[in-house]
């Protein structure tokens, strides 16, 4: 059994607040105003927020607002690192052994569906994979391209294949090399039951519905303030690190397009304007997935300030 697998604590963590919602919501404050409140610590539940050197182009709180609040999981995983949910289930599992949480309310706030899910549903045991196969996998979509290995994961695992984008190359890889590994379709994996890590009887479940004309206009001004503080830098220091395009780090938005722009490959305008764009595109899946994927229980709640 991998080491990814999550064994859970020696129960389930009452009493937690989780707040769940696209980018620019608001989210985070409401989380920090929640913190304030109850004394609780604020613990991100956003799969890009985890890496270092990317603060300002990932929307991680700034000094002030670690200083307002405890705050952990944030900037703490090296970009030349692939992070995974199981790990983020095993770096919560440490925080709650460690007493780090205290006894006042954990405070899970993001924008990552998968996050929440486990901690409402736990983690289904996966096989450990072997270094060898998971290189084989990641130099043939370095030479194939994901929508050509997308083609092989439909025609071995189909009900896997239909939930992963065809551009989605790390998830598709992480699908055909369990297959390899175990010789089981991931679908069959997942469907085995884990062990929730947070008590759903009395947590506060919260999800931000924002208007979307708003949302819009949040956006755009938030890149440009993003451009003001330092993402170019930013951008800069990470592109510095020559890593991998097929790490996680790298797919954050706007750190592709102001590359290209550095290097002379597009005028800046516009790729502050691609990014804009593919924000918003995030945004609308990010929303359409809590609402297709989170129940009544959850409490919708209007954009924050």
């Amino acid at each position: 059994m991998s080491i990814s697998d999550w064994t859970g604590p020696q129960g389930p963590l009452k009493n937690a607040i989780l707040i769940a919602g696209p980018t620019a919501s608001g989210k985070s404050a409401l989380a920090l105003r929640l913190a304030r409140e109850t004394g609780g610590t604020v613990v991100n539940a956003d799969s890009m927020q985890v890496y270092g050197v990317l603060r300002v182009l990932t929307a991680r709180p700034d000094e002030t607002q670690l200083a307002a609040a405890p705050h952990r999981l944030y900037g703490h995983v090296d970009p030349r690192e692939a992070y995974s949910t199981g790990r983020w289930m095993r770096d919560v599992e440490a925080l709650i052994r460690s007493g780090e949480l205290g006894s006042k309310p954990a405070i899970f706030v993001g924008g990552t569906g998968l996050y929440f899910r486990a901690l409402l549903d736990g983690l289904s045991a996966m096989p450990e994979v072997p270094p060898t196969i998971r290189q084989r996998w990641r130099d043939a979509l370095a030479d194939k391209g994901p929508v050509a290995l997308h083609d092989l994961l439909a025609e071995r695992d189909p009900a896997a294949a239909g939930t992963i984008r065809s551009t989605d190359g790390q998830r598709i890889v992480r699908a055909l090399e369990v297959m390899d590994a175990s010789g089981k379709p991931i679908s069959q994996w997942q469907a085995r039951s884990g062990t929730p890590m947070v008590d759903r009887s009395s947590a506060q479940l919260m999800v931000i519905e924002p208007d979307r004309v708003v949302l819009k206009a949040r956006i755009d001004q938030r890149f440009d303030a993003m451009i003001e503080e330092g993402a170019l830098d930013e951008v800069r220091a990470i592109a510095a690190l020559d890593l991998d395009d097929a790490l996680p780090a790298m797919k954050a938005i706007g750190v592709r397009e102001l590359i290209a722009a550095d290097r002379g490959e597009m005028g800046f305008e516009e790729a502050i304007d691609r990014s804009k764009i593919a924000t918003r595109q995030y945004a609308k899946r990010q929303s359409t997935w809590f609402r297709n994927q989170l129940g009544p229980e959850w409490q919708r709640i209007s954009m924050q300030e």
